[in-house]
């Protein structure tokens, strides 16, 4: 293993269900397969690096989640072309899922950054970046 490579990421959320459905297909599209499950959580996995969701307490949903907060702002994949970009755009927006930036697809990051940016259903943002 790379010494420095991202081991695994865990994030809380506010329903797991939704998240586990969002999150399942758009896993499995970028190659990931499921690697955990138990009551509360589901994990999935690619090479050696993993993201884990867990149903976050009660307790704790009385304030939702902003990407502008202290703490995560986003999460970037890899896509493995400009094409996979372009064909989980369309997939996206048939599945009504939050566009940010499409006015400006696929250079809102800039000129040379060709990516899709959408929300989660916790509204984290996600960027999927093709090859230079």
């Amino acid at each position: 293993m790379a010494k420095g490579v991202l081991h695994h990421v865990e994030l809380y959320v506010s329903d797991l269900r939704k998240t586990e459905r969002f999150w399942g297909w758009f896993l499995t599209e970028l190659g990931y397969s499921e690697f955990q499950r138990w009551d509360k959580g589901v994990s999935w996995k690619i090479g050696e690096t993993y993201i884990v969701f867990v149903q976050a307490e009660d307790k704790y949903l009385d304030v939702p989640y902003h990407r502008s907060r202290v703490g995560l702002n986003h999460l970037a994949f890899h896509a493995e072309t400009k094409g996979q970009v372009d064909r989980l755009r369309e997939e996206l927006a048939e599945r009504h899922i939050a566009l940010l930036y499409d006015d400006r697809y696929p250079f809102a990051g800039g000129p040379e950054h060709y990516a899709v940016y959408f929300e989660d259903p916790d509204r984290i943002k996600v960027e999927v970046v093709a090859p230079s």
